[in-house]
């Protein structure tokens, strides 16, 4: 007779130990919360550090839960980096919502898996919804335009650009391979972010295939030398297949022409893409929306809700005028295991057939909850209101004698960079060289001190301070605090550094 197994409950927790846990986690949370102003944006700590403070060894029996509770505490006031900290300006990383976060929470609890509809109903009927809403209601693209979500921008463009090769290329590339016929060019502006550049690699379009469009004064891709670059490709032997257009560059928040860009793709029968993971959400804000004209003609859009939607980390979405080239493109004959009875069953569709996850969390719920818990008009508002502030720190950079405004402000990101005075006049020898040594020295400080936190660009070949304002807690004493910051730091180091760099016979 078969010996029936004991129950083995270890991992199996009581609801009211569940709810004790969650609890003190989110005493953590609320302490976070309530002390977020008041603490440095990052704690300096080193690499042995860090590994000493939050590195322990896995233990053969549980550990007790105070002491993990205690530990998850330490481990966020003394090791970590707090991106949603109101001085925080570097790259481009929103703050987190707090609807965001408690949906995380939900989310990870009810652990369904979006790959299969019948696994997840209400995540996937969630996530088409939503996708269609910014697809549609946000981006202004047709009816039947969806898409799906994604672990962040830099799969979101490779799943675009995936589905403009598999569509555009003119042969059947799933199934023959990139060598089963031409070159494929794909069109990318110098200011384009480097995850469309790696796109290329791993869809097998390759390095040498990629070309860069140079830009204009404002960033801008040049619609003009892109036209030409694809004449001369066409005659040299390369399919022109997709271009990638920026709404809202990392460096300095240009917007390329959107509408020249999709004349040209409509014209060469090109697929257009716009990589719009940072500017995207600034088509909600009224006074903004008008600098994104022509979006609306794109074949894909790719945008990082985690970044100026303010939602936690981390969530991409991909969104395209045609879903069905999506499904074409990743889909496959169902294997052995998976059966679907489309006579007696009402599902929906299952994700894991439009992308290259197959197993995925319910990514789309902390944005869903937050555009809920917010509603359109507060986020429009917020946004603009994020512009604002950029354009009044660049306000404040213009009237300082101390500072240099170095392009101006696009969208939510100011470059600016610090000038002690009585340094020689333009054009002096080694000049421009003092001044990119002096504001990398800057910035360094700025990161190692943690009062405020910003990040650099480096604009026609000179280095300069930037920030990028996607959070919804920073306000003006907050941008005020980055300049002061900066002018203090600027003026010691440019005591300790110009004596040296006279003595070496550079600022002649």
């Amino acid at each position: 007779m078969a010996e029936r197994p004991e129950p083995v409950s270890d991992l199996d927790w009581e609801p009211q130990r569940a709810r004790a846990f969650v609890d003190a986690v989110a005493d953590i949370y609320e302490e976070l919360l309530s002390r977020l102003p008041d603490l440095p944006v990052i704690v300096h700590e080193g690499l042995e550090q860090v590994r000493a403070g939050v590195v322990v060894d896995v233990p053969d029996e549980p550990t007790p839960e105070a002491e993990l509770v205690d530990y998850l505490r330490r481990m966020t006031f003394e090791h970590s980096a707090f991106l949603g900290h109101p001085r925080f300006y570097a790259y481009v990383s929103g703050s987190g919502t707090v609807p965001g976060a408690a949906a995380e929470l939900l989310a990870a609890g009810i652990n369904m898996n979006a790959g299969g509809w019948r696994l997840a109903p209400s995540a996937v009927e969630i996530e088409m919804a939503l996708t269609r809403w910014f697809a549609q209601q946000m981006f202004g693209m047709p009816e039947g335009a969806a898409g799906a979500f994604t672990s962040g921008g830099a799969m979101a463009n490779l799943i675009a650009l995936k589905i403009a090769r598999d569509s555009r290329a003119g042969w059947d590339i799933r199934a023959e391979g990139v060598a089963a016929g031409p070159p494929l060019g794909f069109y990318l502006s110098s200011e384009t972010h480097v995850v469309s550049d790696r796109a290329a690699d791993m869809l097998g379009v390759g390095a040498a295939n990629v070309r860069h469009v140079p830009v204009d004064d404002g960033y801008r891709m040049r619609a003009a030398v892109l036209r030409e670059m694809i004449v001369r490709d066409r005659a040299d032997g390369v399919r022109p297949v997709a271009v990638v257009a920026n709404a809202g560059t990392v460096s300095t928040g240009a917007v390329d022409d959107l509408e020249a860009v999709a004349g040209i793709c409509r014209d060469e029968g090109i697929w257009m893409h716009v990589d719009a993971a940072y500017g995207g959400p600034a088509m909600l804000a009224d006074d903004l929306r008008p600098l994104f004209a022509g979006i609306e003609h794109a074949d894909s859009i790719a945008f990082d809700p985690h970044k100026w939607l303010y939602t936690p980390h981390s969530g991409g979405c991909v969104l395209v005028r045609d879903l069905e080239l999506m499904r074409r493109s990743f889909d496959l004959e169902y294997v052995s295991y998976i059966l679907k009875d489309e006579e007696h069953t009402d599902w929906g569709i299952d994700l894991g057939r439009h992308s290259p996850n197959f197993s995925r969390g319910f990514w789309s719920l902390k944005v869903w909850v937050s555009l809920l818990a917010h509603g359109r008009d507060a986020y429009a508002r917020r946004i603009s209101h994020d512009a604002g502030l950029a354009r009044y720190l660049g306000d404040i950079v213009e009237e300082r004698e101390d500072f240099e405004l170095m392009t101006p402000v696009g969208l939510s990101i100011t470059c600016f960079r610090y000038v002690p005075s009585e340094l020689p006049a333009s054009g002096a020898e080694g000049r421009e060289e003092y001044l990119d040594l002096l504001n990398e020295r800057i910035m360094t400080e700025i990161q190692l001190g943690g009062r405020v936190y910003c990040s650099n660009a480096v604009l026609h070949g000179r280095f300069c301070l930037r920030s990028c304002i996607v959070n919804y807690r920073t306000e003006a004493d907050d941008v005020e605090a980055l300049v002061d910051i900066a002018a203090e730091l600027g003026a010691k180091l440019d005591a300790e550094l110009r004596p040296a760099t006279l003595a070496a016979g550079a600022l002649a």
